[in-house]
């Protein structure tokens, strides 16, 4: 008895009258409460023991089975100290009597170690304290109850708030204590699942201002606040010097607690004006303290009643108001109408059981007993009291600060989780709510219809001249049409021209002009015509300068090899219709919005003025765009040097063509680059995109149109035939070359055969000079060979057969004959040898200049 003195000290002040009482069934309760220690200023278990007092005079006034017993409360002095509360706790329930509900729970430490332990001592506990998060799981502690909501719901609460107004970025500011760091925890888990950012989470010890000063620097407006009531003006002040406040801002107070908490100023470095300005609409969500019912509850007393009867006691006492007085309150009333449900059943089974006189074991007790405060439903001093996974059912209260005070704007019900405010209540520094960050003003960038006219005029005037030019051509060149049966490069040029001009038609509109699919379809559309037009006319140009650099720049041995790898080009229009097709089928053009950097901040709205653009555009767009030029960059850079090499190529007619063509390639070269660079530097301006694009796509058509093409017309009309066109010209010389090709064959085969035939001359008259036998013969036998040389002579040139001009041109004429076809020695000029390019024809022209030389001989 020594060792609980104390204890039993305390219950003879709690509940004197009940010594003298009639003699009752007893229950026994545990009271576990930090007895010498003060929580704040004041001593808790002194503020709470009148409340208790009249909860014990309360139940003892009661008819019924309620009358009938007497709970004797166990006070057991925790301090705190989860060691101490163990110790304490152990040695109680050893002692007996047996124990099987305790009260208390205001210690956090003491209740997080000791509920953990409840289920194995069949033992339950009503706490009269808001619970922690970490204590809501019902499988570990599932024997654990609290008249007080818990700070999971208050966290809930605060998220309704938000989503209420929208505020999807807020920062939270948080105390180093152990409540307010486990509230952070569940409130960032419920942020998460709620999709609301956490701009800014900042902790603070004493220097509140250092962590305010980080939250603004993340320029957060919303400011959820988790701390004591001890640092409220700590926290105001610091909020206060760093211009935290206005129209701009709104703070949420959250850390739960009863209500009748106001703002409790201290003397800080500001002014009390100057705390009642940064507090100024801020919202606090609060637990509600009492009932707001006029009708008297189970315990006979109405919410008022009790608490007028509290102060006086508390006037006896001398002790401060606690804000737990009336959770207190209703907790030893759940607490005893359950031990007297408990007791009632057990009476009944023992009397009316099969079979009768049979004790209940203190397992089978324990689960009587957790049932009973499970359902339990009653009107209590706090409001109607019941309980779902442990919890207390109730409603919170929504306080906002507006000037010196509070005024009640809102609720929030625990059970149906809505919260209900008061619209006509609630004043803000503004027009409206803050608003959760700098609002953003899409300012939407469009091509105005008179430009978009204007261009449009001209490409339409681009498409209508490119017709005219096409149609002449087709008219000019309908025979060799018919006989090649393949279009010419020119037309194949113009056709490119009239597809990159129409894709002009299909840009510069938007949402305002057209619905959605329309737009998308002609995005489809623009990148079609742009590219394929495009790449059909470098494959014309490409080409016709493949082949004028393969007459002009290469030996003859290469030219076939070089003309027989332009069948690559034919593939080039079908890689780019490759591309397009699987970028339309795995990657199509939407029309999105696009916002660009550009900003404009309107102080006094609080708005950022931000450009954005629509145009087409795609997931992986940078990709496909990276595959299209990849391609055509080293072709490009390729016709660039076979048009450097052409541009002062002497093919003779067509010489002036070269030029254009060379300067028709390098334009394209260059217009492409601008064209593709410009669109990447002026995407997000849709105006001045759309007007660069169509600038230079137009005065490409137009240049080639005027350069390239016009010449060709005015030959064609003037009746020039082909000298002016550089296709033919380049045609009609590979035509030349192959006929000069086939008559130099023929003229080795000559060459050779009056090679040998001279030799064999030379050779016999060597013989018939050496014979001595009489010159008789041997003129007779000259004049026999004479005749086989000359034998194609003219008809009437006999009379060279004499023996006097076979002699003299044995003696001058065989040995010029013989080296003739040198040019050293007179044989072919240069100017000729240039023509025929070989030493076939050089003996061929030799070879009629010998029959001329015969013919002579034979006129003289």
């Amino acid at each position: 008895m020594a060792r609980f003195g104390p204890a039993l000290k305390l219950l003879l002040v709690v509940g004197p009258g009940l010594v003298l009482a009639r003699v009752r069934d007893p229950l026994p309760l545990l009271w576990m409460m930090p007895v010498s220690f003060e929580f704040g200023r004041d001593n808790l278990t002194a503020a709470v023991v009148p409340a208790v007092r009249l909860a014990l005079q309360d139940l003892e006034k009661q008819a019924g089975p309620l009358g009938s017993y007497e709970v004797q409360l166990q006070l057991l002095s925790s301090q705190c100290d989860p060691a101490e509360a163990l110790k304490v706790l152990f040695d109680a329930l050893w002692a007996g009597p047996r124990y099987p509900l305790m009260l208390g729970g205001v210690c956090l430490p003491v209740t997080s170690l000791v509920a953990r332990s409840l289920q194995a001592l069949n033992l339950l506990q009503v706490s009269f304290r808001a619970p922690p998060p970490n204590l809501s799981n019902r499988k570990w502690y599932g024997h654990l109850f609290s008249t007080v909501p818990s700070l999971r719901a208050v966290n809930l609460a605060a998220v309704k708030l938000l989503q209420r107004y929208r505020w999807r970025r807020i920062g939270l500011l948080v105390q180093d204590r152990p409540r307010p760091a486990e509230m952070r925890k569940d409130l960032i888990r419920q942020l998460v699942r709620t999709d609301i950012q956490l701009a800014a989470s900042e902790s603070f010890s004493e220097d509140a201002c250092s962590a305010l000063r980080k939250l603004k620097d993340e320029d957060v407006r919303i400011i959820v606040g988790q701390f004591e009531a001890g640092s409220v003006t700590e926290v105001f002040c610091c909020a206060y010097r760093l211009n935290l406040f206005g129209p701009r801002y709104q703070w949420i107070l959250a850390a739960g607690g009863a209500s009748g908490w106001m703002l409790g100023w201290k003397p800080s470095a500001c002014s009390a004006d100057s705390l009642m300005m940064a507090s100024d609409g801020s919202f606090r969500l609060q637990v509600r303290q009492l009932g707001n019912a006029n009708t008297p509850g189970v315990s006979g007393r109405t919410p008022q009643g009790y608490l007028e009867s509290y102060l006086e006691q508390l006037v006896l006492d001398g002790s401060g108001v606690s804000p737990l007085h009336a959770f207190a309150y209703d907790a030893v009333w759940v607490a005893a109408r359950a031990l007297v449900q408990v007791a009632e059943a057990v009476k009944l089974r023992a009397k009316y059981g099969s079979p009768r006189n049979v004790s209940v074991n203190e397992e089978e007790k324990a689960k009587l007993l957790l049932e009973a405060v499970k359902n339990t439903h009653f009107e209590g001093v706090t409001g109607p009291v019941s309980f779902r996974n442990g919890e207390r059912m109730t409603v919170m209260e929504l306080i906002q600060f507006q000037g010196d005070g509070g005024v009640l704007v809102g609720e929030f019900n625990t059970t149906t989780q809505q919260l209900r405010i008061t619209t006509q209540r609630l004043k803000f520094k503004g027009s409206g709510p803050a608003k959760d960050q700098t609002a953003v003003r899409l300012q939407q960038r469009r091509v105005s219809l008179l430009l978009y006219a204007v261009i449009s005029s001209a490409a339409a005037g681009t498409i209508f001249i490119s017709l005219i030019f096409l149609c002449l051509i087709l008219v000019g060149h309908r025979r060799r049409l018919l006989r090649s049966g393949s279009p010419s490069q020119d037309q194949l040029v113009l056709l490119g021209l009239l597809l990159t001009s129409s894709s002009v038609l299909c840009s510069g509109l938007d949402r305002t002009s057209l619905p959605d699919q329309t737009l998308e379809i002609l995005c489809s559309v623009r990148l079609w015509t742009l590219s394929v037009g495009h790449t059909v006319s470098f494959s014309a140009l490409f080409t016709r300068t493949w082949r004028v650099y393969s007459l002009c720049r290469v030996q003859q041995k290469h030219r076939t090899h070089l003309k027989g790898t332009g069948f690559i080009l034919r593939w080039i229009l079908l890689l780019d219709v490759l591309v397009l097709t699987f970028w339309q089928i795995l990657d199509p053009l939407r029309w999105a919005v696009l916002q660009s950097g550009v900003e404009e901040r309107l102080e006094e709205e609080d708005v950022l003025v931000r450009s954005c653009s629509e145009q087409c555009s795609s997931t992986n767009m940078e990709l496909w765009l990276t595959a299209i030029f990849g391609f055509k960059a080293p072709l490009l850079g390729l016709g660039c040097f076979l048009a450097w090499n052409i541009r002062t190529a002497d093919v003779g007619p067509a010489a002036g063509s070269c030029k254009r063509l060379a300067l028709s390639m390098f334009s394209m070269t260059a217009f492409s680059l601008a064209g593709a660079s410009g669109t990447l530097l002026t995407s997000r301006d849709p105006a001045v995109d759309f007007c660069l694009l169509s600038i230079l796509i137009l005065s490409w058509n137009l240049f080639i149109l005027t350069v390239l093409i016009r010449p060709q017309i005015l030959c064609m009309l003037c009746g020039s035939g082909g000298g002016g066109e550089l296709q033919q010209t380049s045609e009609l010389q590979g035509e030349e070359l192959d006929r000069l090709r086939r008559i130099n064959q023929d003229l080795r085969s000559q060459s050779a055969q009056l090679d040998a035939q001279i030799e064999t001359i030379t050779m016999e008259l060597s013989e018939r000079l050496q014979d001595e036998t009489g010159d008789a013969a041997g003129f007779s036998s000259l004049t026999t060979h004479e005749a086989q040389v000359c034998q194609q002579r003219p008809s009437g040139l006999d009379n060279i057969n004499s023996p006097e001009h076979v002699r003299r041109r044995l003696s001058l004429q065989l040995p010029i004959l013989h080296h003739s076809y040198l040019p050293i020695v007179g044989g072919i000029s240069s100017s000729s040898s240039s023509l025929f390019g070989s030493h076939g024809a050089v003996v061929y022209l030799h070879h009629d200049h010998f029959l001329q030389s015969c013919g002579q001989e034979a006129a003289d």
